[in-house]
């Protein structure tokens, strides 16, 4: 089971921005500023992490789960709202699963950033 993730952002004040506009929806906040960024659903419980550096190439796919299509479509139009690059509007993804409703945006360093439901 995976704890947590961090990305290394060569402008953490932009990817920062983008993370907090994008993650909203999933009641995800800033909890921690500092040498690396914190973000999760409670203070107690931080899972993604930005920190200063070059991003990895290639560049890492991850995917937030949603527990609704609505909020998949709302996470993906705030993502793109925070300054992200549509990499696939949400829909069924039937080639992956017959539930598997999900869209994907570019954040600043051209991170796959997923938003999924699978039922």
């Amino acid at each position: 089971m995976i704890d947590h993730l961090e990305l290394a952002t060569p402008d953490l004040a932009a990817s920062t921005a983008f993370y907090r506009g994008a993650l909203a929806p999933l009641g995800y906040a800033l909890h921690v500023e500092g040498k690396a960024n914190g973000f999760g659903a409670e203070p107690g419980r931080l899972d993604f992490w930005l920190r200063p550096g070059e991003a990895s190439t290639p560049r890492p796919h991850f995917a937030f789960f949603c527990a609704t299509r609505a909020l998949v479509d709302a996470s993906h139009r705030a993502a793109l709202q925070a300054g992200g690059t549509d990499n696939g509007a949400p829909k069924l993804r039937v080639d992956i699963s017959p539930t598997y409703y999900a869209g994907f945006v570019r954040d600043p360093d051209g991170h796959n950033v997923e938003f999924v439901c699978q039922t």
